[in-house]
């Protein structure tokens, strides 16, 4: 995997180690609050949730996160730039590493962004180090009033974020070789194979880094606390589901590119065995012909019809008529 070093963009407008925060008020809507009104925030009204989407790697994330009281091997955990996968119960918190397909510049398809999620039911912490868009469309649905109500909505909602974004991706992939596929012998084959190439090394990446997320949902959906509640769990199943049928495309696109470079890789050798063939021919009509020009052609005495007028046409058809014996052999062994 490739390792960026720049973790934000300088776009990005930062209010300490915060990229935004949402109070919801459990309607499908929310308020901004500052960095420094995150620090004392308390409920203030029954179905009240606090989400802050944080850049992990800013000074005083692992002080803040201490000073909840989160125990520190789950801080480091939440901090690191670990990108496996995986999910836990601690208490009545969920913790959860997940991963997203990175579309920023320069990346490749199956170059990860790690999306750490801490969450007690009141509050929401998600922390990331490089761009992750998944976070900011939910936010956006949060401003426009049809955003999740509660913490465990808030964590589907980014689940289903990241998969559907996924889907996006193995479709860029299945249009690439649909393309190819309708260039057939036109394009230039070694570029068609380094593009297939590429392809069939994304679809190995998407496919090693994404499976695991797969049981990170499972224990999700499994042994999340009491306040992740019945419909969110069924929401999860639901993404788990739709990441199992992602799984499968992208081994379909797998072997969809593997017939096709087979296809290929087939038709430049068919192409190559012709052209030695027609060589093969040509030289087999010259062979006898060089010879008897050759023979004819050497600088010593006693070569006959040197002083003949006659003789250079009796050459002429005695290779017109080896060369139309030659052909009819051919002809008569299917060699043409």
């Amino acid at each position: 995997m490739h390792m960026a070093t720049d973790e934000t963009d300088p776009k990005e407008i930062l209010d300490g180690p915060m990229l935004f925060g949402r109070v919801l008020d459990g309607k499908g809507s929310g308020r901004p609050i500052s960095w420094a009104d995150a620090q004392a925030w308390t409920p203030g009204g029954p179905g009240e949730v606090l989400w802050l989407h944080v850049c992990r790697n800013r000074p005083g994330v692992q002080e803040w996160l201490e000073s909840l009281g989160i125990p520190e091997p789950t801080v480091e955990l939440l901090i690191s730039d670990e990108t496996r996968p995986r999910a836990f119960r601690e208490g009545d918190a969920l913790v959860a590493t997940l991963r997203g397909i990175n579309f920023n510049p320069g990346a490749e398809p199956e170059d990860m962004v790690a999306l750490q999620v801490w969450s007690d039911g009141d509050r929401v912490f998600t922390l990331r180090r490089r761009r992750l868009q998944s976070p900011r469309d939910v936010c956006a649905m949060v401003d426009a009033g049809r955003g999740p109500r509660d913490a465990g909505r808030v964590i589907t909602d980014l689940v289903e974020g990241l998969i559907n974004r996924m889907n996006s991706s193995i479709v860029d992939m299945n249009d690439t070789i649909d393309a190819m596929e309708e260039e057939g012998t036109e394009a230039e084959t070694d570029e068609m194979l380094e593009r297939i190439a590429a392809i069939r090394r994304n679809c190995l990446g998407l496919q090693r880094h994404m499976a695991p997320q797969h049981e990170a949902l499972e224990t999700i959906a499994r042994t999340a606390p009491d306040w992740f509640e019945a419909e969110d769990r069924r929401e999860i199943a639901e993404s788990i589901d739709r990441l199992r049928r992602f799984l499968e495309d992208i081994n379909i696109s797998k072997e969809s590119a593997l017939v096709l470079q087979d296809d290929i890789r087939a038709r430049s050798v068919a192409r190559s065995e012709r052209t030695n063939y027609l060589l093969t021919i040509v030289a087999a009509i010259f062979l006898p012909l060089g010879f008897i020009t050759g023979l004819l052609g050497i600088n010593v005495g006693g070569v006959p019809g040197v002083n003949d007028a006659d003789a250079f046409w009796i050459v002429v058809g005695m290779c017109g008529a080896i060369l139309l014996v030659q052909l009819m052999l051919f002809w008569k062994w299917k060699w043409l």
